[in-house]
């Protein structure tokens, strides 16, 4: 295939179409189309085009209408893509008519090389400044490997929150989520392995948190949650459940599954006397590394008691499963009364006679206590 940029030439006239040809061969891939649906197929199918040059008038789609269906479509190569009408007997409403469509220029029949050249440089020059920029903004806002936020995104979505919570006298909460014994992952997995592993875990946090929050890197194997409109004490119980969450979790990897855990570090306004999104990071993160020092698997909330919240089944049964039943132990109570009706059911449909008036003296004892 040739190293030459691929330009599209679209006249349902075979001398016009040679002519063209003719001018840009040398400096240009050339492809031709005869009719306007021809090369709309066309310019869906080839990603590799770069140009249009189009007659206005031609059989099947005119040239007008094969200007809107680039500018209109969800693909934004062909939303952006060069496109450059022949023009000839068209009158200035017809050319103002594709001026307001979107036309990137005209060439006038008979147009000599020079000038059919310097015109599509122009434009592909323009295209590819304007490629930079867009591939620039989004490394600014998403990691192209894994797709989450990057840091510097984070940070912006920090300072955001923080100046609506000061408008409004609301909170905003940053977590910062590091994987305990993360070298050792990577000396085991390789650099590409380990951080697979955990961006999928990564994902798996970003399915369960709410539409409002940003989940993004902060550092190799960490990660930050920025936390809008979400007060210390809830941020703190909602990490407890992260916390919990990974370390039920069983991540099978070549050789053997891996028993995963974080430590993880939480900032809060107004709590914390953090003034700007990246103190409130950079403290987030600070009181993670303290967690991870103190053995990992916990979390670092500057004093903050988590605001309490009902354990499920589903989740205590996962923690037990992971061999952690002292997690379970608080919520013992609340647990056998969720499990009351069930059991309730059971005594009766299997003509049991288990002593439940007892069990639920004996959890309401518990309760109390």
């Amino acid at each position: 295939m040739s190293d030459l940029p691929r330009i599209l030439i679209v006249d349902d006239s075979r001398v016009v179409r040679v002519s063209l040809t003719r001018h840009l061969q040398g400096h240009f891939d050339i492809r031709e189309e005869g009719d306007g649906e021809a090369a709309w197929q066309t310019l869906v199918l080839d990603h590799s085009i770069r140009a249009v040059i189009s007659d206005l008038r031609m059989p099947k789609l005119n040239g007008y209408e094969l200007l809107e269906r680039l500018r209109l479509s969800k693909l934004r190569r062909l939303q952006q893509m060069p496109f450059i009408l022949v023009s000839g007997e068209e009158t200035e409403e017809e050319r103002a008519r594709a001026c307001a469509l979107g036309v990137s220029d005209f060439v006038t029949k008979g147009a000599g090389s020079a000038e059919i050249l310097a015109r599509l440089n122009h434009l592909l020059a323009l295209s590819s400044a304007q490629e930079g920029l867009e591939a620039g903004r989004q490394r600014l806002v998403q990691d192209p490997e894994s797709g989450l936020y990057s840091r510097k995104y984070l940070e912006l979505q920090a300072a955001q929150a923080m100046a609506h919570a000061a408008r409004h006298g609301s909170a905003v909460s940053a977590l910062v989520v590091g994987f305990d014994g993360y070298p050792a992952l990577v000396e085991r997995l390789g650099e590409r392995g380990a951080a697979e592993l955990a961006v999928g875990v990564a994902r798996q946090l970003a399915a369960k948190m709410r539409r409002e929050d940003s989940l993004g890197h902060f550092a190799d194997g960490e990660f930050a949650i920025i936390c809008q409109g979400t007060p210390a004490a809830f941020a703190a119980t909602f990490a407890e459940r992260v916390r919990q969450a990974v370390a039920a979790a069983r991540v099978n990897t070549p050789g053997a599954p891996v028993a995963l855990s974080v430590s993880i570090g939480l900032a809060s306004q107004p709590v914390d006397a953090a003034d700007t999104a990246a103190a409130l990071l950079d403290l987030a993160g600070a009181r993670m590394r303290q967690a991870m020092a103190l053995g990992g698997n916990r979390v670092d909330a500057g004093g903050v008691r988590p605001a309490s919240q009902a354990m499920s089944v589903r989740q205590a049964l996962e923690l037990i499963a992971a061999g952690q039943p002292a997690a379970v132990l608080p919520h013992l109570s609340a647990l056998g009364f969720q499990l009351l009706p069930l059991l309730q059911l059971m005594n009766r449909e299997l003509g049991s006679n288990l002593p439940l008036a007892e069990f639920e003296h004996r959890l309401s004892e518990r309760k109390n206590q």
